[in-house]
């Protein structure tokens, strides 16, 4: 089993940043990737950004496109959602989710563990 913590959340005026955090524990040895996920009041669960452990592949939304940046910290068994020029449009919950299995494609891998998320409001 994968365990997911997210920390960084929190309220941002549009065009700020913000930088989330994803803590992986457990089984991560047997995860091919992470991916960034949110959701917003009211809409459907959309993929965000989402990078391979082992290859480094990385995979975004066209909306985050040129915004935020997905890394890596293997060695701290972490990944992070840089997020610049941040709009009221990223409103969310943001999940971060575990593959356990290779997919050519992250963006619509089928994630196996997620964790609980984290509130990002970004105010107008």
């Amino acid at each position: 089993q994968v365990q997911l913590v997210e920390s960084g959340g929190g309220l941002v005026q549009a065009g700020g940043s913000l930088r989330l955090s994803c803590a992986a524990s457990g089984r991560i040895f047997s995860s091919y990737g992470m991916g960034w996920f949110r959701q917003a009041p009211g809409k459907e669960r959309e993929f965000v950004a989402a990078i391979r452990w082992n290859a480094g592949s990385i995979f975004y939304a066209e909306s985050v496109k040129g915004r935020f940046t997905i890394s890596r910290d293997n060695a701290k068994n972490t990944v992070y959602l840089q997020m610049n020029s941040l709009k009221p449009e990223d409103t969310a919950v943001y999940y971060c989710a575990a593959v356990t299995r290779y997919y050519s494609d992250l963006r619509s891998a089928k994630y196996d563990y997620w964790g609980h998320g984290t509130q990002v409001t970004v105010s107008s």
